[in-house]
């Protein structure tokens, strides 16, 4: 039965990384915060306090380069591919070239303030002046979340197909060493969420979809804890990334949605006649809780997993301001700030587990309830 499984998900990757990735790509959101700003950052870098907002902002958003660390103002990071379609015109070259923001590169520049922050626009030949007769390019850039989609997906790839080739070599020998400790995770989303959420009849169609978004979650979560490359994008916390998935759970119930569910939603049994006409008023609050399934699915798993994150930075952040108004009482607040600190980041492991078990299980349960039979009272009635 794993074996079976492991094999038919490793082909629902292919569509889950298509999809995920153009929600990665449509995403906006760049790390402004990590970028330093074109004329006298130096100096205002020494003039200005610690900034606790701009720095938890600057982990938690996204970038068009991966940032590692910083040190007497050397900045150590990887650049990353700008793809651009400027008027049909195909436009690429790596981030580097922007200099961490502080020069235009080809006619182009990467905004670090006003009206246009964090977009990249044409300017002219000074580097600087806005071209404003001229439309923002499309911006497909392989941003920071982008790259650790591809490398998740790639993990998960190597995992499970390596682990459903085992399971094909050898069906009838004992599980081991990595098999050991994924088959009873697999064994716990097939027997606590897609059976209880589908029933026995019909869960092994959603296995494949169950399994993929867990996985994916989970690794997703674990990933962003850590705080060196390849980890430490906030890709969970992603609302386009979490919007796909929650797309793709709505999807599903829609498709398999059988005549007992859309007869519910349409003209539910039981209901007064007045409450669907003139106006149909039980149908729009059915429909109001088809979009609203999705958004609940969508805004939960983002909220939290950004929430945790911010929390986390919010206690390093002591340090350095309580430091900057006394070295003693910098130090003394450290003690305190590691602790919750470390505290904070074993909740966050059991939180990327729970955020991976809710999504599943509640796909499962939106799952289960589109394809609910109708049973009549008589059958009711018998089967108690």
């Amino acid at each position: 039965m794993i074996r079976k499984l492991l094999e038919t998900v490793r082909f629902q990757f292919v569509w889950v990384v298509l999809l995920l990735a153009g929600a990665a790509y449509g995403n906006t959101a760049i790390d402004t915060a990590a970028q330093p700003q074109v004329q006298s950052h130096e100096k205002a870098q020494t003039e200005k306090a610690f900034d606790a907002g701009k720095m938890i902002i600057e982990h938690i958003s996204d970038a068009h380069e991966w940032h590692i660390l910083e040190y007497n103002g050397f900045q150590l990071s990887i650049p990353l591919p700008v793809i651009l379609l400027d008027n049909g015109k195909l436009v690429s070259f790596s981030s580097g070239n922007f200099h961490h923001g502080h020069e235009a590169y080809r006619g182009y520049r990467l905004m670090m303030e006003g009206e246009y922050e964090g977009k990249i626009v044409k300017v002219l030949e000074d580097g600087e002046t806005i071209d404003a007769s001229a439309k923002l390019p499309l911006d497909f850039s392989i941003t920071k979340n982008v790259l650790s989609l591809f490398i998740s997906v790639l993990l998960l790839c190597v995992i499970f197909i390596s682990i459903g080739n085992k399971y094909k070599k050898n069906p009838n020998t004992a599980p081991k060493g990595l098999q050991s400790v994924l088959e009873p995770i697999i064994l716990f989303v097939r027997d606590d969420i897609a059976i209880p959420g589908l029933g026995k009849k019909n869960y092994a169609r959603f296995m494949p979809f169950l399994l993929t978004v867990f996985w994916f979650i989970f690794l997703n979560n674990l990933m962003g804890l850590i705080p060196i490359f390849p980890g430490g994008a906030n890709l969970s916390g992603n609302i386009s990334i979490t919007l796909v998935l929650a797309l793709f759970t709505f999807a599903i119930t829609t498709f398999n949605g059988n005549k007992n569910y859309w007869t519910h939603i349409i003209n539910a049994p039981g209901v007064p006649w007045w409450l669907k006409i003139p106006i149909p008023l039980m149908p729009i609050v059915e429909i109001v809780g088809l979009i609203t399934k999705p958004f609940v699915l969508m805004v939960r798993l983002f909220a939290n997993m950004t929430a945790g994150h911010i929390i986390l930075l919010g206690f390093m952040s002591l340090i350095f301001i309580f430091g900057n108004m006394n070295i003693v009482a910098g130090y003394g607040v450290s003690v305190f700030s590691i602790a919750f600190g470390v505290f904070m980041s074993m909740l966050e492991l059991l939180v990327a587990f729970i955020q991976a078990y809710v999504f599943a299980l509640l796909s499962s349960i939106y799952f289960g309830m589109a394809m609910e039979e109708h049973h009549s009272p008589e059958e009711h009635t018998t089967e108690h």
